[in-house]
């Protein structure tokens, strides 16, 4: 399951706080008074979702070949200060938890060090059928580093 890409700058950077992407607000992401649409924070969330994996080394295409898909499960998010078009918004992921089947990471979204959205979100792997699968080993060692408590 390896083959991070990374260095590339577009898929943003591993850091001692998680995964760290920078997120322009475009006029696409607000709704009519110009405040990003709570939508949208939930496809910047994904995005930091899957930069995180790619640049931890998990194949997404490799799964994908494999018959394995990640869903999420759950997803709790908490809005506290509104984001405007032309923020540049810092989306950091954590992974908090690692069972064999499923991960739970803490997601934000950060104007400067002032937390606008955050998200504790749940997701799952499904094979064929869409029955829930077990994380192979080689996800699992990848994930296991960045594991944090709390």
């Amino acid at each position: 399951m390896a083959g991070a890409v990374s260095g590339d700058g577009v898929a943003g950077e591993l850091t001692p706080e998680g995964h760290v992407l920078p997120v322009r607000v475009y006029h696409e992401d607000t709704d009519f008074t110009g405040v990003v649409y709570h939508g949208s924070f939930v496809r910047f969330f994904e995005r930091g979702r899957s930069d995180f994996l790619r640049l931890a080394g998990v194949s997404m295409t490799a799964l994908d070949r494999d018959g394995l898909h990640f869903v999420v499960a759950e997803m709790a998010l908490k809005f506290r200060r509104a984001a405007v078009f032309d923020d540049l918004l810092k989306i950091v992921t954590t992974p908090a938890e690692l069972t064999a089947a499923r991960a739970v990471l803490r997601q934000t979204a950060r104007r400067g060090a002032e937390t606008l959205v955050s998200a504790e979100v749940t997701v799952a792997l499904v094979g064929s059928g869409g029955r829930p699968a077990r994380f192979p080993s080689s996800v699992s060692a990848l994930l296991r580093p960045f594991v944090t408590a709390g």
